[in-house]
């Protein structure tokens, strides 16, 4: 299960990145991908046991859903 999200978390994180730099007139949804990359990793780092990675994310995912507020509402 770990290695899942770890996989899930950064195929999304490398889609989200792309597709937010290419400026596309959906790039809203880029912030989408990169909440589902933070969610995976903040479960992933929650099973590993890692306080480190957990806040990262966790401050990521904030970023992120602002992102999704600003962008698609």
């Amino acid at each position: 299960m770990t290695t899942r999200l770890k996989w899930t978390g950064t195929l999304m994180g490398i889609a989200g990145a792309l597709w937010l730099a290419l400026r596309l007139s959906t790039s809203g949804w880029a912030f989408v991908l990169l909440t589902i990359s933070a969610s995976c990793w903040l479960g992933a780092g929650w099973r590993m046991r890692e306080p480190s990675l957990v806040a990262l994310n966790g401050v990521y995912w904030a970023i992120n859903v602002v992102g999704i507020y600003r962008w698609l509402f």
